[in-house]
């Protein structure tokens, strides 16, 4: 995110001394993307980033994906992965079910009602949608504190935990990237501000509170997702220090939260494609949302989708909020996840086409990842399928 932002004490010239009030020196690190090419952060530590003390395997959650075959569009009802009181001892890091996946993005969900481990992801970036809960995610960076609607992007290999809050499970989207996630290419100025013409601007994103300072000098844990000999990973270190140990920090690359209710939707006298809800964009898909807004005023206008076929990508849709009326009929509901592949035509159930004639607002709530590589199913996808959906336009399956 090439916005300048700074917090605490920082020396005032890069790559000198820092001295605390004892005077001994703070440890500077630099965290930068694309090797020193592209955006970064200075960050001062009271201790050596660098020190480990022990490393044992991480066992992830089950990662294992199957194939999207027979090729069918699915309903994955989210809200079943969690249905009990289980999400009371679950976090959002070591607790989340792998929905789908492919060689540039997963995505899991989690209901968590427990704060996580220190945790940095060293695959990519990942941008985690907050469907319901509350809750504050601490990092090196500072504090962020979360909730409905907030969509919090962290950047790849940032030291963090989550950290519920409230009587109710925090309901959290993970999408996690191989790569960085980013504002939209076409938003931004060749500078790096976000323009005009874009949904949301600089005003709308929270940055990090703090410093964040544990003075603990015990030995910490902090798990770390990487890339391993079948592609992925999970270590377990050991440091000598608590990591939110950063006195100050000043850069472009941070962690940050957006709230949807903030995206200003972009809308026509016809029917808009999906690019005009995009959000964020990642190496080999995009992120989009669906919010309240009025929809195509043509006199002529059908205001749901037209019927589509996506030659070139896989759509998923998790629906989080309002009535979705393209769906109405499939059982979709709020926490379901529509899947529809590459090679399949979709588009709104029987009877939206034409009920959705004349209506001037739609009230619904969505979040949309489009990829360009096929996505496989993860095992909270198999466990959470509604083996009915795909039937739903024709109103009879197999042998009926």
């Amino acid at each position: 995110m090439a916005y300048y932002r700074q917090l605490g004490s920082i020396p005032p010239k890069r790559h000198t001394q820092h001295r605390a009030p004892e005077g001994g020196l703070y440890y500077e690190e630099l965290m930068g993307e694309e090797g020193f090419s592209s955006d970064s952060s200075l960050l001062y530590h009271r201790g050596i980033p660098s020190a480990v003390v022990n490393a044992v395997p991480w066992e992830l959650p089950d990662q294992s994906t199957v194939p999207n075959h027979p090729l069918l569009p699915r309903h994955l009802k989210l809200h079943e992965l969690f249905a009990g009181q289980e999400w009371k001892s679950a976090d959002v890091v070591s607790s989340r079910r792998l929905v789908l996946g492919n060689g540039d993005v997963r995505i899991s969900y989690v209901a968590a009602g427990a704060p996580s481990e220190l945790y940095r992801n060293g695959l990519g970036d990942e941008c985690v949608y907050v469907e319901s809960g509350s809750g504050t995610v601490e990092t090196v960076f500072g504090s962020l504190e979360v909730g409905r609607g907030d969509y919090v992007v962290i950047p790849r290999a940032t030291t963090h935990r989550w950290v519920p809050t409230g009587d109710e499970p925090l309901r959290a989207y993970c999408i996690e990237a191989n790569s960085h996630i980013t504002p939209v290419k076409r938003f931004l100025s060749k500078y790096g501000q976000l323009l005009e013409h874009a949904p949301y601007c600089e005003r709308d994103l929270r940055g990090p509170v703090g410093p964040l300072l544990v003075d603990d000098a015990g030995d910490v844990d902090v798990l770390v997702k990487h890339r391993g000999p079948n592609g992925i990973a999970g270590t377990r270190y050991t440091v000598p220090h608590h990591p939110f140990d950063v006195v100050g920090w000043d850069g472009c690359l941070y962690p940050y939260a957006f709230n949807i209710s903030d995206y200003e939707p972009i809308t026509g006298r016809i029917h808009q494609p999906p690019p005009a809800h995009q959000v964020f964009e990642g190496n080999g898909f995009v992120i989009c949302n669906f919010v309240p807004r009025k929809v195509d005023y043509h006199p002529l206008s059908i205001p749901v989708p037209y019927y589509h076929s996506n030659v070139d990508s896989d759509e998923v849709m998790f629906y989080c909020g309002g009535d979705y009326a393209a769906r109405k009929g499939s059982g979709i509901a709020q926490g379901s996840i529509s899947l529809h592949p590459g090679g399949h035509t979709h588009g709104p159930q029987p009877g939206a086409y034409e009920r959705s004639i004349g209506v001037e607002f739609f009230d619904e709530l969505a979040v949309m990842v489009d990829t360009f590589r096929p996505l496989e199913l993860g095992e909270g996808g198999r466990a959470s399928e509604d083996a009915n959906y795909a039937w739903t336009w024709a109103g009879r399956g197999p042998g009926r």
